[in-house]
């Protein structure tokens, strides 16, 4: 495997471009509500890709009765960084590269994250985003083409995840296998998303709760079929 070990969440870095992530609690919900009252004020672009959004649901017979995890956003490096020795990068291009554009999701080192893993089914689609960079947001959409299965690189003596506790008879890392389905239409940055977020926040709309900014250093995020229906209605936007 060319790239090891390339995504991960112990130690995991919050975006370049999230302050949110960089402070304590209490200061993040002030930050918000300052936020909010900002975006309250100059929410247009928000209300135009809801619209959209809304048309596009209404169109495909409404939204769900409840939520469900049918969607994913997966994080990673597409910058060079090394650790414990390893350069961990691994961008869209690097997928690309793969034979039959299909690799491995290794490295995940967070119960939460490796539970997320744990329930993809094959089939679902995922967006795959380019994260700790100078621009962070999303690139393309993946598909899960494996359901999990130990994790190879925890037993890897000179893999920088290797888990000297975990037994092969009881693994404690899963991973997945996903392939390239195709670049979003445009890039979808972070910053835009998070106006939503804040806007939907305050007026209502699918982002209001989206995990991306409530867990802002977990590399392995699931969305509601109206949180990916709508960012990837997004694709159809002019950029801001």
């Amino acid at each position: 495997m060319p790239w090891p070990s390339r995504k991960r969440d112990k130690g995991a870095v919050a975006d370049k471009k999230e302050p949110d992530a960089k402070i304590a609690k209490t200061k993040d919900e002030t930050s918000d509500k300052e936020e909010e009252e900002k975006s309250a004020k100059s929410a247009g672009s928000s209300k135009s890709g809801w619209k959209n959004w809304k048309k596009k649901e209404s169109e495909a017979g409404g939204e769900e009765s409840k939520i469900t995890y049918r969607h994913w956003l997966l994080k990673s490096e597409p910058e060079s960084r090394l650790e414990k020795g390893v350069d961990v990068k691994f961008s869209v291009d690097d997928l690309k590269a793969q034979p039959n554009q299909t690799t491995c999701w290794d490295g995940v080192r967070n119960y939460q994250a490796r539970n997320f893993l744990r329930s993809m089914k094959l089939g679902q689609q995922a967006f795959f985003y380019h994260s700790n960079c100078k621009e962070p947001g999303i690139v393309a959409i993946v598909k899960i083409v494996k359901e999990a299965y130990p994790d190879h690189t925890q037993f890897d003596q000179k893999d920088p995840h290797y888990d000297s506790t975990s037994r092969k008879e009881n693994p404690k890392w899963s991973m997945v296998d996903v392939q390239f389905v195709r670049m979003t239409k445009r890039f979808i940055p972070l910053s835009e998303i998070k106006t939503h977020h804040l806007a939907h926040k305050a007026h209502g709309g699918p982002l209001k709760n989206m995990m991306l900014f409530s867990r802002q250093r977990l590399s392995i995020q699931p969305l509601t079929k109206e949180e990916f229906d709508f960012v990837l209605s997004l694709e159809e936007e002019k950029p801001h």
